[in-house]
């Protein structure tokens, strides 16, 4: 297995760094145009694996040729949020730097399974569609699998219980008009709305939704990493391992859930074939609505960013 990760800043140094400790790929490329910045880091994590008890490899490069034949590649280029910035701020210069940098890595690469973590991500991973042609099942993005962990982590805090014992589900686009349902929030099989107040969950779901941001602002020159990193480290365990993992992921939906030619998170089963299925769920009225709104705020972003780099 091969995986190229592209973008050598703080979420691509430490996603090639979780593949190479979980050693799931034999031969990881990190990717990003500083000169020094991927030979730099990659060394240092090369030279990391005799103690973590790796054999894989790393080698950092500053253009495409050492990427050749990857079997994945992880899109995490573009510029960082910083305070006040929305995802969708954004969108002009990262639909240049993700559009190239996908049109890039399919020319070396052809048959790989795309994953796309870079902000706005569910618009991003619809202009990595459009650029490489790829069909809906190779080119999905790492969002839902980062809110649910937010939210699994911000229940966890107010429960004070394992967060192993909480189940939860995060649907729609990524950002502020995310959905994550009620229904399905458990611990331990418990319905979460029988352990917490319908208010003070309300404030945990508006927490959730502005996690990001919350990072944003105390970091000040940066956006969050651990957390994103991990989450499309997640994803490709799945696919490698053929785990057939249900997680919550960007995908193109062409009719699911009533809603076309839109990239939104929706619960997927994730295995060798990287996208195999998309499960949909029976939503009520009002989580039809809140999903409905979210997709159309990610279509209308879609639209816009088609416009601006000249596609349809």
């Amino acid at each position: 297995m091969k995986i190229t990760v592209v973008g050598g800043g703080n979420v691509g140094a430490t996603a090639a760094q979780l593949l190479a400790n979980q050693e799931l790929a034999s031969e990881i490329i990190l990717v990003d145009i500083v000169d020094g910045i991927p030979q730099g880091k990659s060394l240092d994590m090369y030279q990391s694996m005799p103690i973590l008890g790796s054999d894989s490899k790393i080698f950092g490069t500053n253009s495409y040729e050492l990427t050749k034949d990857s079997d994945i590649v992880i899109i995490t280029a573009g510029l960082a949020r910083k305070p006040g910035m929305t995802r969708e701020d954004l969108l002009a210069k990262n639909a240049e730097i993700v559009g190239s940098c996908a049109k890039s890595a399919y020319e070396y690469s052809p048959n790989a399974f795309f994953i796309i973590v870079s902000n706005p991500l569910d618009v991003m991973t619809y202009l990595a569609l459009k650029v490489t042609g790829l069909p809906k099942n190779k080119v999905i993005g790492m969002a839902g699998i980062l809110d649910t962990a937010r939210y699994r982590a911000f229940l966890s805090m107010e429960l004070g219980v394992s967060m192993q014992d909480i189940q939860a589900l995060v649907l729609g686009g990524h950002g502020d008009t995310m959905v994550p349902l009620k229904r399905y929030t458990t611990v331990a099989g418990i319905p979460i709305t029988d352990l917490i107040e319908p208010a003070r969950l309300d404030e945990i779901i508006a927490r959730t939704a502005a996690g990001g941001a919350e990072i944003v602002g105390y970091l000040k020159t940066g956006s969050a990493y651990y957390a994103p990193a991990s989450a499309a480290v997640q994803m490709v365990e799945s696919i490698v391992r053929d785990q057939k993992r249900v997680l919550p992921c960007s995908v193109l939906l062409e009719g699911e859930y009533g809603i076309n030619d839109t990239v939104v998170g929706v619960p997927v089963v994730l295995g060798k074939n990287c996208l195999e299925k998309v499960i949909e769920l029976k939503l009520d009225a009002e989580e039809t609505a809140m999903l409905k709104k979210s997709s159309d705020f990610v279509r209308k972003n879609i639209v816009e960013c088609m416009e601006m780099v000249g596609l349809k």
